[in-house]
Formats: C-alpha cells, structure tokens, sequence
C-alpha cells in the first residue's frame, strides 16, 4: 500500500482518531501534517511521542516522525487531501455541535486549490458534509464546489466515518471497511482511492448523507442492544433474580445474543451519537430516545444504589474500582464509572478512594472532594467495601482470596465466583 511519496495530506485534528489516522498515513508514504489547537499536543507529537494511551500507536508515532512523515503544527498548511477528525459534541439539551467541524473547514477554504481532496471523519449530524461545502463555497467563489455547481467541480469532498474500538485502534483503522460518501459520485470515487492506500478492508461509496447515518446508525444499534442488557437488570434486581444468569441462560437460545448489563454507557460515540438521529428527526426516533433515557437511568439507578451500601457502612473506607467508559483505555469521556465515582465522593468525601490503573491523577469532577487515587493493593489492604465499575484486565486477576472477606458491589459481574448477598448488579457479601 505505498503511495508517491509527494502526496501531501493534512489531517486536522490529533485526538483518539486524528493522530492514530495521521501517523498509519504517514506510513504509507505521504507526508502528513497534523493540525491542532493544541500547541502542547503539536510539541507532543513533534518529539515523536504521544498524549493518548492506544497499542502501539507510540511506537508508530516515533518511528513515522522520526522519518519525516509526519510533521505537527498549530497553523493550517496546503496538501493534497484534507482530512477533518474534530470532536463534536452536544450541549445540555443534547444538540450537536459541529462547530469545530466548520471552523476547521473555514481554516482549509483559504489554502485549498482544485485538485484538492477533503474528507469529513467527525462523527456528525445528517447533512454535516453539505454544511462544510456550502461554507467553502462561499469563501472561496473562485472554486467550482461539488454540490454548489453544474458540471465537474474543482475540488473533491466526502464523508468516511471511522468505525474502531479503543485498544484496537490501529489494527481496525487498516482492516475494517469503510462506508465512503461523496458530494457526488466522483467525490466518493476520489476518497475511495485516498483510502485504499492504506486500508486494507472493503471501501464501499455511497452518498454523503447515507454514510453519516450510517454511524450514527452504527451506535445507536449498539446503545439499544445495551439499554436492553440494563432495563433487563433493573427489573431482575427489583424481582429478586439474578440477572447474570438470566442472560446466561437466555443467551443459550441459539437466536438470542443479550449483551451484559453494567453502570450505564459512556464513550463519546455511543453516548452521544443516538441524539445526532433524535434531533434530525424527533418525531421518528422513539426507540433511540428511549434506549438513551434508559442508559442514563441506569447511572442514577447505580448511584443511588451505591449510595445506599456506602451510607449503611458509614465506618468503612470504600474503593471504586475503574473510571473509564470500557476496560483497558484512558479514555473517560461520558464514562458513567466517572459519574458514580464523583457522585459518591461529593456526597462521602475522603471515605471514597479510587482506582484506576491508566490515569495519573482524577479527573476535575473529583477537585475538592477529598476522594484519593490510590493503587489496586493498597485498596484491597486497606478498603473493606469495592465497587466494581470497570472491567479492566487487573480487576479481573483478583482471586476470590483477596477479596472473600470484603463487601462488593459489581456492576460489572466481574467476580460472579463471589458469595452473593444480592441480585441485579450482584451485591456481593462473604458468606
């Protein structure tokens, strides 16, 4: 998959997506320049290390810097093709934002010049794309826009969503395909052999719309699935079964795959991107509101629950366990082991410990409160209640010696081998 080594490309945006998208293209011989507002997160980069956790990606970013692949920097250069991996996020009332999305289009218009490719990657409402051209067109009137003129345009601009799983990252960004939308055919057409120089799964074109649906569709499939899991919980706890076995049992159906329940559901694409649907067509998206409300209500159903047990052993000192959205990742964005942590500390204050292996400090929900990150051995030393919130690998090695003696709450059915006082998110107390 090399390329000509002059193809220039500028990737906007060095986060979870955009750095790990810049330094795999960079391998695959173009010259890339990342761009980002972050003058700490270009100096990162351009020292050839990196300021996310994600395999191996440390080893790519030094080796692809290291060559001269791959450059960062805070201002805007020229290139060949444009790729945009900005955040977008929504507000209180669960509106997307994508101004990030058109402030990185009004910082390409200036440098663009026909022949040029860009590529939307930020997860984004239906018509996003159309948005970003409709603005290009207007600051650059000497440029035929697809879209915003007859006949062949002078530049080229598509939608391609990514679709990967933290802790997989580089590995999917290569092997998984891509579903490509163009402006018009020739715009997908175009984006389609950008990234077959490095993508090794299937690159199927469809249009702009249907490919930004497509992810939204992507997460909102699996954000049902998983209100299922824990509306299934909630009703077990309140019925007195343990839900654990229920799916276990259920699951044995050779038609039946129920996912496993947990403290809500966090991340920035599967929490947030189901309100992109719901605010495009409010009137049709009853299931997908649904799902949302029934994810979050599971967070409060959790806190309230923990709430509980830590105020009937007022003397004991208590370890939540985890603080990212998914086992074995930094990553804490809309992580709902963050929202049970923070709540229980502003309410317990120094009672409240916590750990979490791949963070070096807490996070600001937690300033003030009094609660301390402290190490997985000095919470079974010292903690006599756990709250199991993240799966991680290092929770998962505890043997039932270690924690026999202590009272636990798993919202994880991490240790389903402890003796079990409880139901519905397996209150476990030693027998």
């Amino acid at each position: 998959m090399a390329v000509d080594i002059e193809q220039k490309v500028t990737v906007v945006g060095l986060g979870y997506i955009g750095l790990p998208t810049a330094a795999l293209i960079a391998r695959s011989g173009c010259k890339v320049t990342g761009i980002d507002v972050s003058a700490k997160v270009v100096e990162t980069v351009n020292n050839g290390k990196v300021h996310i956790e994600e395999v191996d990606l440390d080893g790519l970013v030094q080796g692809v810097v290291a060559r001269g692949t791959l450059v960062a920097s805070t201002a805007m250069v020229a290139a060949d093709s444009f790729v945009i991996a900005v955040p977008t996020p929504h507000d209180a009332e669960h509106r997307p934002d994508i101004s990030f999305v058109l402030d990185a289009a009004r910082a390409i218009a200036p440098v663009l010049e026909a022949g040029n490719l860009v590529i939307l990657e930020s997860t984004s409402p239906v018509g996003t794309t159309e948005k970003v051209a409709e603005l290009i067109a207007d600051l650059r009137p000497d440029l035929r826009v697809p879209g915003r003129c007859s006949g062949a345009a002078d530049i080229f601009i598509a939608y391609c969503p990514e679709r990967v799983l933290p802790g997989r990252i580089l590995v999917e960004l290569v092997d998984n395909d891509r579903c490509i939308g163009g402006i018009t055919p020739r715009c997908a057409r175009r984006a389609m052999t950008f990234y077959r120089q490095f993508v090794r799964g299937a690159c199927v074109t469809t249009t702009a719309r249907a490919a930004e649906m497509v992810k939204l569709v992507e997460n909102s499939y699996r954000d049902v699935n998983i209100a299922f899991a824990n509306e299934l919980s909630m009703m077990a706890e309140a019925l007195g079964v343990d839900v654990w076995e229920v799916i276990r049992l259920a699951n044995r159906h050779p038609r039946v795959n129920i996912l496993q329940p947990g403290p809500g559901v966090g991340g920035h694409c599967i929490a947030v991107d189901p309100w992109f649907l719901v605010h495009g067509a409010p009137e049709h998206s009853r299931l997908i509101r649904t799902a949302r409300e029934v994810n979050i209500a599971k967070t409060a159903h959790v806190i309230g629950a923990a709430e509980m047990l830590v105020s009937q052993h007022p003397k004991a000192r208590v370890a939540c366990l985890g603080l990212a959205f998914k086992p074995n990742i930094d990553d804490f964005r809309e992580s709902p082991a963050v929202e049970v942590a923070a709540a229980l500390a502003r309410r317990f204050g120094s009672q409240i410990d916590i750990v979490e292996p791949y963070a070096r400090g807490l996070p600001m929900e937690f300033a003030g409160t009094g609660a301390r990150l402290i190490d997985l051995d000095s919470a079974l030393a010292e903690c006599e209640l756990l709250i199991v919130l993240v799966d991680h690998d290092l929770f998962k090695s505890i043997p039932l010696e270690e924690r026999a003696d202590k009272i636990v709450y798993d919202t994880r059915g991490l240790w389903l081998d402890q003796p079990s006082g409880g139901h519905g998110n397996r209150l476990h107390r030693a027998a």
